[in-house]
């Protein structure tokens, strides 16, 4: 008999991002964010675009590095093919946008909010993502790596091609969202809640251990340590 949540052969890997070769410098006033804007091919460095709020902006081949975009709020729109480095996103808020063939990496992102949106391609790499949220979304062959997930929020996402290495998930919320197949190496897993649709995950041996007392609870179990 099959079994019954097949894993999947090999584990998510992100495509990298094609960035052009030749970018040109984006320059305030004249880059700034406004609605239905297409950034193409430029190299944001440095620029302060906080707290902008705007609809449908995509930023295509770009390198992205010491921006900071702290409480922006973008509706639709998204990213593709680019890189981001050392940048500003927390409290970043966006909605039914996508990210695609984008790498993020060192990147301050306590508070981000991608909800209702669509993830393909992306890696995050050593990014505070602590009290960040991706409900509702749905990331495929996406890899977080080295990243401090602390209470994060996964509320019905589909997370079934989703990869996490080296990542820190304690409190992490996992309710109604979709893990068959979600592979999770070398990660703290304490006090996550939404156990039950853990099912089909892929767990190292000593994450069971962690997850004993949250799985217990989770189904009603009471252990007795009398």
């Amino acid at each position: 008999m099959p079994p019954r949540h097949p894993v999947p052969a090999r584990a998510p890997e992100a495509t990298p991002p094609r960035l052009p070769g030749q970018r040109r410098p984006a320059t305030l006033p004249a880059d700034d964010l406004v609605d239905e804007a297409t950034y193409r091919g430029l190299d944001v460095i440095d620029l302060d675009l906080a707290g902008r709020t705007v609809a449908s902006v995509e930023f295509d081949g770009c390198h992205l590095r010491g921006t900071d975009l702290n409480g922006c709020q973008l509706d639709k729109g998204g990213l593709v093919d680019c890189l981001l480095e050392s940048c500003n996103l927390a409290n970043l808020r966006a909605t039914d946008a996508s990210l695609r063939r984008v790498r993020i990496g060192t990147a301050r992102m306590t508070g981000f909010g991608w909800i209702n949106g669509a993830l393909r391609d992306v890696a995050f790499e050593d990014c505070r993502l602590d009290l960040s949220t991706f409900r509702f979304s749905r990331l495929i062959d996406v890899v977080f790596s080295g990243c401090n997930l602390t209470r994060a929020d996964f509320t019905n996402a589909d997370l079934s091609r989703a990869r996490f290495a080296g990542c820190v998930l304690d409190g992490a919320q996992f309710s109604q969202a979709t893990l068959t197949g979600t592979r999770f190496t070398r990660c703290e897993l304490a006090d996550i809640g939404g156990i039950t649709s853990m099912r089909g995950a892929v767990l190292e041996g000593h994450n069971l251990v962690a997850l004993a007392h949250t799985l217990a609870a989770g189904l009603g179990i009471t252990i007795d340590t009398a």
